[in-house]
């Protein structure tokens, strides 16, 4: 069944390390709102490589100061309604082991309206 009322919405990508994800998918789903009518904790997994190299003061999750680093992670995408976003983003922060979680939010066209 279509939904009744045109979202705005986002969507949300997070890379993060595998043995976090579950947690990671529980406790988003928690503070939001389902963008769907019969289906919560709807995420899409992918399995990437990130690199990095830490500098300066940097207390790294994974990894050496000064060194290149490479570790196999999750991409998780989803989709959040704009009005839950900053609790999401919070949450993300809250669960997530690094520093400085690489976080992609992009703005949406609900498909629902384009038909």
């Amino acid at each position: 069944m279509f939904s009744a009322y045109i979202m705005d919405i986002c969507k949300i990508a997070v890379f993060v390390p595998e043995e976090f994800s579950e947690k990671l998918m529980d406790s988003i789903t928690e503070v939001i709102e389902t963008p769907y009518d019969n289906y919560e904790r709807a995420f899409s997994i992918s399995k990437v490589t990130g690199t990095w190299r830490p500098i300066g003061n940097a207390r790294p999750f994974k990894g050496t100061v000064g060194k290149i680093e490479e570790s196999e992670e999750l991409r998780i995408e989803f989709i959040v309604l704009k009005k839950d976003l900053a609790a999401t983003v919070r949450t993300i922060c809250k669960i997530h082991p690094y520093e400085e979680p690489a976080i992609d939010i992009i703005e949406m066209t609900d498909w629902h309206s384009v038909i």
